[in-house]
């Protein structure tokens, strides 16, 4: 992790940016250092340095000193007792939040939906309903996309979420070899038909049917939707639960049997737009 990485964390964890520079110099530096060490350490302006440092005793993450020449000097508290101190002040105010902030909150007007603009967007929401699901959890996902929710997912199965998902990797246990729910390899037919078919990568997650993100990667662009109408949840969670059947039925009888039916059995002529000339 780079400096920038750290100091942009800090920064979501409440500090400002000037604060979090001072900060890091503090620590940087190994020992007691005044000011204007701090401001050229740091590249924190020297008209602002000192209102900075303050900041950062009133919040605890550093103690004044008096130097040998009796002047004031800085020394940061460690990191481990600073990240401690953190996430027990984030779990207590996210604690009394999920208590006080239903209670302000008006009831929707209608079934929430919005579009959902890129890949980051597109994974963060979909993190959400993985976070959000009590009961059980429909997936179809693609390895690239696997990757970035997969220690979610695995979070899902340990609080005992069932987990359903088509997996269109090679991977059989995809998250980690934890045994986590019901994992089928999309077969029939082959990943690469299907991404051919439909030219992008087509992701799917559904939590407890209620709430949804669907959209697709392709060529460096994405986009979706997030939904929490239950009618269209519904939908996606059986659009996912019908492609485990397919996956099942092409295992028991193969998929050469499968291709017969398609080609020659008229109600799945029709239904695949073939059935006419």
């Amino acid at each position: 992790m780079s400096a920038r990485d750290v100091l942009e964390h800090l920064q979501r964890l409440g500090m400002s940016g000037y604060e979090a520079k001072a900060y890091v110099a503090l620590v940087g530096a190994g020992r007691p250092v005044n000011g204007y060490e701090v401001a050229k350490r740091s590249g924190v302006p020297r008209s602002t340095v000192y209102e900075t440092l303050g900041k950062l005793v009133a919040r605890g993450a550093a103690y004044e000193l008096r130097g040998s020449s009796d002047a004031t000097e800085y020394l940061p508290l460690p990191p481990e007792a600073l990240l401690d101190r953190m996430r027990r002040e984030f779990d207590g105010s996210v604690a009394m939040l999920r208590s006080a902030l239903p209670a302000v909150a008006a009831a929707p007007e209608g079934h929430l939906i919005h579009g959902l603009k890129d890949a980051e967007a597109m994974l963060d929401r979909a993190g959400d309903v993985v976070a959000g699901a009590r009961r059980d959890l429909f997936m179809s996902v693609w390895p690239e996309e696997t990757r970035r929710l997969r220690e979610a997912v695995v979070d899902a199965a340990e609080r005992d979420v069932e987990v359903s998902v088509v997996s269109f990797g090679e991977d059989a246990d995809p998250f980690g070899g934890d045994g986590t729910g019901y994992v089928y390899q999309h077969r029939y037919s082959a990943p690469e038909a299907v991404l051919e078919d439909l030219g992008y990568r087509l992701l799917v997650v559904v939590g407890d049917r209620r709430e949804a993100v669907v959209g697709g990667f392709g060529e460096g662009a994405a986009w979706g939707i997030y939904t929490a109408d239950p009618a269209v949840a519904l939908m996606a969670a059986e659009y996912v639960r019908q492609d485990i059947a397919l996956q099942i039925l092409a295992d028991r009888v193969g998929g050469g049997e499968l291709d017969r039916l398609f080609a020659t059995d008229p109600g799945l002529l029709r239904l695949l737009g073939r059935g006419r000339s």
